[in-house]
């Protein structure tokens, strides 16, 4: 039985030490936007058949990788021509060792899983204290930021090592160490660190925005009983909602 124009959407919202429900219905709300769209969602990749059925992936997580047969799949799906949208955290790995000497906590990074983030295009490996900071277009012409003037986020400034060919679309500025954080693999002669990224993977591609810091009063369990201040990150932002919806349209088969 045929479809018809329906456009099945497979949604990943889970992991760690973030507000997985407000991501997750945030999400939802915006994809439900679009009448074609019909939307499964799981907690982590398990359900591997139906992500590679479906039209387009879009995903929400924190410190959560697919196993090596999952991403075998994965690979095979963006290969062959998907897109995916992928969404703050999806590229991370966390790994909280003993404090230094000084009592500082200490987060690691670990390069587990290579294949994965060579679809994504990169892997996190720190940020700053959470801050404001500036977002400006690097492709002002380009259809998924065009129009959008600098905006300024209270948010996780991503700074993350790179896999491959990426065309950048936002970014913003960094170049300072970090602390708290192993890996200084982000480190560049250039203080411009992408926000926004298109990423080519075989006939696919991946779009990818490292926006969207949520964090709510017992998102840090086990490591904080409760989280003292809830985090709002971009989600707080009108630009923050206009890339999701044009990420989503983006990813519609129907878009060009």
């Amino acid at each position: 039985m045929s479809k018809s124009d329906r456009i099945d959407v497979y949604l990943v919202a889970g992991g760690k030490y973030h507000n997985i429900d407000h991501a997750r219905l945030e999400i939802l709300k915006l994809l439900a936007e679009q009448p074609r769209i019909k939307v499964q969602v799981g907690a982590d990749y398990s359900d591997i058949d139906a992500i590679c059925n479906s039209d387009f992936l879009i995903t929400y997580t924190c410190d959560l990788v697919p196993t090596p047969q999952e991403t075998a799949r994965l690979q095979d799906y963006i290969r062959g021509g998907a897109k995916w949208f992928a969404l703050h955290g999806t590229n991370s790995i966390l790994e909280f060792l003993a404090p230094d000497e000084a009592g500082n906590p200490q987060v690691d990074c670990p390069e587990r899983n290579v294949p994965f983030m060579e679809i994504l295009g990169s892997q996190f490996m720190a940020h700053p204290p959470i801050q404001e900071y500036e977002v400006v277009a690097t492709d002002p012409g380009h259809p998924l930021v065009e129009g959008i003037p600098a905006f300024t986020v209270d948010d996780e400034l991503y700074l993350s090592k790179f896999h491959g060919e990426y065309q950048t679309l936002l970014h913003t500025h960094w170049s300072d160490p970090v602390a708290n954080f192993v890996k200084d693999d982000w480190m560049k002669n250039s203080d411009v660190q992408p926000v926004f990224y298109l990423h080519p993977y075989g006939e696919g591609t991946v779009l990818y925005l490292t926006l969207g810091h949520c964090r709510g009063k017992y998102d840090m369990q086990p490591l904080i009983e409760e989280y003292p201040v809830p985090e709002e990150g971009a989600w707080k932002t009108d630009e923050f909602y206009e890339l999701l919806r044009r990420g989503i349209r983006w990813a519609m088969p129907s878009s060009q």
